[in-house]
């Protein structure tokens, strides 16, 4: 490191889920203070939709080769991690999930002479893989340990991470973030008319539609909350459950009333159009898109699942259940869709807290200072 300004390789998921989407936005901040931000992995970011000054990408292409039943994506990652340190003269990977992004930085630090620095953050899906599917254990262990610095982005995360990995090196908690000057309540009615009448209210999930999400939970609530209010449900992005969702709508004959959007880049744009969020998850490790819909000034009715009880506060924010009572989510909602002041007092104050506690500028800057702490330990 000759500068202030940091060379920095950051590995993720490219997709819409809550890691790639912190990963990114985490790149594009660091890149405006004026660091490089070398992005490896094998799809361009979700939001990474335009050229920023000082942001780069490189593709992990995977070959095909007889031999191998499966493609070696981890070998490929750690080969375009140790090219990309040398050429470009990196001073620290930053691996976003432990599988395989910090085992293949691993990797790359050894092909590189054992000097590149590695920050792990772990996002919740590495670590409950392990109990699915124990084999991983050993990587997964080995990874966190190998790591110059982990971090977690809840304190339920990090000592979920010590339970089961029996791990005894520090975790430091760094939040999940949202930057307030793209998550705030638009007054643009426009995009709101599109989904429901004037005095209709709106119910809004989005998810990549995972079992551990419940989504089929959205429906039954909106099954009890519209024997007494004429709600609507929107639901914004894709993956394995969304079929079964679709088809509860026709067995309860709801399909009026659900509009599924598919995938969608507007998030904040859809989160000022809602009067609820809603979120079924039965593990969630932070809980990302409740909070930008605190930031967005919709109040919040989530289980209290995981990490969730971090960004929320129970009945100041939102409200909190237990997994799978729909009938609590439904009763909370009501009283939401019909006390106009209990729904102003905690839209007001889930702007306030997601501003207060989870700003980009101050995540940011501790992301930066474990970096500098990192470097300054190499030398």
């Amino acid at each position: 490191m000759t500068s202030d300004k940091l060379k920095i390789g950051l590995s993720c998921y490219p997709t819409y889920g809550g890691s790639g989407i912190v990963a990114t936005e985490l790149g594009k901040e660091l890149a405006k203070r004026g660091h490089e931000v070398h992005f490896i992995t094998y799809a361009l970011p979700t939001r990474l939709d335009r050229f920023q000054e000082r942001v780069f990408f490189h593709e992990v292409e995977v070959p095909e080769y007889p031999l191998f039943e499966y493609s070696p994506y981890s070998l490929a990652l750690a080969s375009v991690m140790a090219e990309t340190a040398k050429q470009r003269g990196l001073d620290l990977l930053h691996a976003h999930y432990a599988i395989p992004h910090a085992a293949s930085a691993y990797l790359a630090r050894e092909m590189t002479g054992g000097k590149l620095k590695i920050i792990t953050t772990l996002h919740g899906t590495d670590i409950t893989l392990v109990g699915n599917q124990p084999s991983f254990l050993p990587v997964v262990k080995f990874s966190i340990e190998q790591s110059d610095q982990v971090t977690a982005v809840s304190q339920w995360l990090a000592e979920m991470t010590r339970r089961e990995l029996s791990i005894e090196r520090e975790i430091a908690v760094i939040p999940n973030f949202i930057d307030p000057a793209v998550f705030y309540r638009k007054t643009d009615q426009a995009l709101r008319r599109q989904f429901a009448q004037d005095n209709q209210p709106i119910l809004l999930h989005i998810s990549n539609f995972r079992p551990v999400k419940r989504p089929e939970d959205l429906i039954r609530v909106l099954n009890l909350v519209k024997e007494e209010a004429d709600a609507v449900l929107v639901l914004a992005g894709d993956g394995p459950m969304r079929s079964k969702v679709e088809n509860l709508c026709r067995q309860k004959k709801l399909c009026g009333r659900v509009l599924f959007l598919g995938k969608q880049l507007a998030v904040a744009e859809l989160l000022s159009a809602a009067d609820v969020y809603l979120c079924t998850s039965e593990a969630e490790s932070f809980g990302l898109t409740a909070l930008e819909a605190m930031a967005c000034g919709t109040p919040v009715v989530s289980t209290g699942a995981g990490g969730v009880p971090e960004v929320i506060t129970d009945g100041q924010e939102g409200f909190l259940t237990a997994v799978g009572d729909v009938e609590t989510m439904a009763e909370l909602v009501l009283r939401l869709i019909k006390d106009k002041d209990l729904w102003k007092s905690m839209s007001s104050a889930g702007r306030v807290r997601a501003v207060r506690n989870f700003n980009i500028k101050e995540v940011v800057d501790r992301y930066e200072k474990s970096y500098r702490e990192m470097l300054e330990s190499r030398n």
